[in-house]
């Protein structure tokens, strides 16, 4: 597949851009990565050198990406941390354009706002742009718990309620969702866990709690999900084999990243866990 992928750039450390893009590629995809920011590091360190990147720019990078005949070989659209709001305009006039080339073509957005430890860490604009304009755009959403909640507009914390958000998500717009951390108060002690759903069913899979933070997982989550996703998109059973791969993956990268005792993922050295994972876990049909 050709991926364009709209996110942030870090030269040190993977998030954003610097976390999708090599594990797409490791997967076989080609990968054409627009950026939205143009960082040292990410800002969780607390400072950081450069800049975000005017919309007006990622505009004109996608239009003369379309003059090379670029866009009509796209067939999925992926999009994370957005930086400024007007980045919002960018990117939905790039699913359009896209889209127009190719009807066949996905968006699969990211809608990076924040967590519930944090709390939301993005400008104020965003949120309100994503839950209006681009989540209703979008095929595929990747919201973490938190992310979730805002964007369905109710209250997150049982298996219930997130089911029910993310049916209110789908209303929205999106034939399928993603939501990359499940936290309740009746799940299995020491395990997290991650639900996807679309027309076919939900399903819900488990695995052991590292109890460490990985800034950037969520963006290598929501690429490998898109990537498994997009390939066998509207086939029934898709969401249940995406889910699974990505996990196995995302368990092993963390693993790798907690053993080293690293604070940036190890995204390069656990680089056959995007292909060849040894790690499975089966996930568990909810309806």
């Amino acid at each position: 597949m050709n991926i364009l992928s709209i996110q942030s750039h870090v030269s040190y450390g993977h998030v954003g851009n610097s976390a999708a893009v090599f594990p797409l590629q490791r997967l076989g995809h080609e990968v054409w990565p627009v950026y939205t920011v143009n960082f040292s590091n990410h800002t969780g360190y607390g400072a950081w050198g450069g800049s975000p990147i005017a919309a007006s720019e990622v505009s004109a990078i996608v239009h003369a990406m379309e003059q090379r005949g670029a866009l009509a070989k796209v067939d999925v659209v992926l999009s994370g941390y957005q930086g400024g709001a007007d980045i919002a305009d960018a990117i939905l006039d790039t699913v359009a354009r896209v889209k127009a080339l190719n009807p066949h073509a996905t968006y699969t957005c990211d809608p990076v706002m924040g967590n519930a430890k944090s709390g939301c860490f993005v400008n104020p604009a965003i949120p309100v742009l994503l839950r209006e304009r681009v989540v209703p755009a979008a095929d595929l959403v990747t919201p973490n718990q938190f992310e979730l909640g805002y964007l369905a507009g109710m209250p997150v914390s049982s298996l219930d309620e997130t089911l029910a958000a993310v049916d209110a998500v789908m209303a929205m717009g999106p034939r399928a969702v993603l939501v990359t951390s499940v936290h309740r108060p009746d799940a299995q002690a020491g395990t997290i866990e991650m639900l996807a759903a679309d027309a076919t069913g939900a399903w819900l899979v488990a695995t052991p709690h590292l109890p460490f933070k990985a800034n950037g997982s969520g963006d290598v989550t929501a690429a490998l999900f898109t990537a498994h996703y997009s390939q066998h998109f509207g086939r029934s059973g898709a969401a249940q084999l995406a889910l699974e791969r990505t996990t196995a993956s995302m368990f092993e990268l963390l693993q790798h990243t907690h053993t080293a005792g690293a604070r940036e993922l190890q995204l390069v050295q656990a680089q056959n866990s995007y292909v060849n994972p040894q790690t499975l876990f089966a996930a568990r049909q909810l309806r």
